[in-house]
C-alpha cells in the first residue's frame, strides 16, 4: 500500500488519502493504526463510511489519538451559498438560490437526489434506501429478526415529526412490548433513520423532563406540511450543533422547550451546557412573536429567539445581532448556520 500511494518519496507537503468503506475490510482499525503510526507523517487520511463505521469503530482495537470524528448531514441551505460554511459559528447572510428551499423540502437534503431533482430518480431512490436499510444494515448489525415490523415502526415515526414520542402508543400501534418499541426507535436512529431531541428543564418551572420529539433525517418523507418544516429546521440546527462541537468551539446541543402549563418553544440551541438561543419554526408570517417563545426567551435570561418564517422573503441583514425575540425569514436565518 504504502509503495502503491508512494509514501517513500519525499515531499513537501503530506499525501491526501481517501478510505471508503474501509470497514468492510475485517482488521480495518489494525490497519489504520499501524499505517498511521509509521506513516502518520507522510499522508493525511480522510476514512468514510456508512452508519456501520460508526458501530465498528466503537469495538475492538482502539483508534484514540489518532483521528478526529466529523458527523456527515444532509445538504442545508447555507452550503448553497457559503464554500467555507463553518469557519465560524455564525456565518454572515446570503442570498440563496431562488428555490432552493422548495427544492429541499421536495427532494430532502441527500446530495444525489437533491442534485439531480428529478422525481423519477427520487422515488427509486428513496425506494432503494429503505431496501437496503431494512433488509441489510437491519439484518447485518442487529440482531432484531423482525424486520417487517420495524419497517412499519418507522413509517408510524414518520407521521409522528415533531411530536411527543409515546412509547406506549407506538408499541401498541406495531403489537410489541414498550421496552422493544425504546430498543427499536434507538437502532433507527443508529442506522440514521430518525433522531430524537429532548426537553431542557434546566431554569424552566415545571417542565418536561422526559418524552423526546423525533425527528427524521431525509424530512422528504414527512407528508404532513407544518411537520416537514418543522423537521427541516431541526435538521439543520442538528447539523450545526454537531459542527460546532466537533471543530470545536465548544459543546453544542438541541433541545426543546414545553411544560405544564402547555407552552412550548420548538427548539432550543444550547452552548457549553447554558442556553444561547430559541427557534420556532413557522410556515408563514405573524407580525406578533409568540408569548410561549417571549415567556421562555425571558426565563432562560433573555436569550436571543427567532420565529423562522418560511414565507418571508430574504433579508440581507444580520438575524443574530438582535437583543430581543424577532420574526426573520428561514432564508436569512438558514444560510447563517452551516
Amino acid at each position: 500500500m504504502a509503495e502503491t500511494l508512494g509514501l517513500d518519496v519525499l515531499r513537501n507537503h503530506p499525501l491526501h488519502v481517501v478510505f471508503d468503506e474501509i470497514h468492510k475490510y475485517r482488521r480495518w482499525k489494525t490497519f489504520l493504526k499501524g499505517f498511521h503510526d509509521v506513516y502518520g507523517d507522510r499522508f493525511r487520511a480522510i476514512v468514510t463510511g456508512s452508519a456501520r463505521i460508526d458501530l465498528y469503530r466503537r469495538g475492538g482495537d482502539s483508534l484514540m489519538g489518532r483521528y478526529f470524528l466529523y458527523r456527515m448531514h444532509p445538504v442545508t441551505l447555507a452550503e448553497l451559498v457559503r464554500s467555507n460554511s463553518g469557519e465560524t459559528e455564525i456565518g454572515t447572510p446570503r442570498r440563496p438560490p431562488s428555490d432552493s428551499i422548495a427544492a429541499l423540502l421536495r427532494f430532502g437534503g441527500f446530495p444525489e437526489p437533491f442534485l439531480k431533482q428529478s422525481v423519477r430518480f427520487y422515488n427509486r431512490w428513496r425506494r432503494t434506501r429503505t431496501e437496503l436499510l431494512f433488509r441489510e444494515d437491519l439484518r447485518d448489525l442487529t440482531r432484531i429478526q423482525e424486520a417487517g415490523q420495524v419497517q412499519i415502526l418507522a413509517e408510524l415515526l414518520t407521521h409522528r415529526t415533531g411530536s411527543l414520542l409515546n412509547y406506549s402508543n407506538l408499541a401498541g400501534d406495531v403489537n410489541i412490548a414498550v421496552d422493544t418499541a425504546k430498543r427499536w426507535v434507538s437502532t433507527l436512529e443508529s442506522l440514521y433513520w430518525c433522531f430524537t431531541i429532548r426537553p431542557w428543564f434546566r431554569n424552566v418551572t415545571k417542565s418536561l423532563r422526559k418524552q423526546p420529539k423525533v425527528f427524521l433525517w431525509d424530512w422528504s418523507l414527512v407528508s404532513d406540511e407544518g411537520a416537514q418544516w418543522e423537521n427541516l429546521i431541526a435538521s439543520h440546527l442538528l447539523k450545526a450543533v454537531h459542527w460546532w462541537t466537533d471543530r470545536g468551539f465548544g459543546t453544542y446541543g438541541m433541545y426543546y422547550l414545553r411544560d405544564t402549563a402547555k407552552r412550548e418553544a420548538d427548539f432550543l440551541v444550547t452552548r457549553n451546557d447554558e442556553p444561547w438561543f430559541i427557534v420556532e419554526a413557522k410556515l408563514s408570517a405573524s407580525w406578533s412573536i409568540s408569548p410561549a417563545v417571549r415567556y421562555f426567551a425571558s426565563t432562560l435570561g433573555n436569550i436571543p429567539a427567532f420565529q423562522v418564517v418560511r414565507d418571508l422573503p430574504y433579508t440581507d441583514a444580520d438575524a443574530f445581532d438582535v437583543s430581543i425575540p424577532t420574526i426573520v425569514s428561514a432564508e436569512t436565518f438558514l444560510s447563517q448556520l452551516v
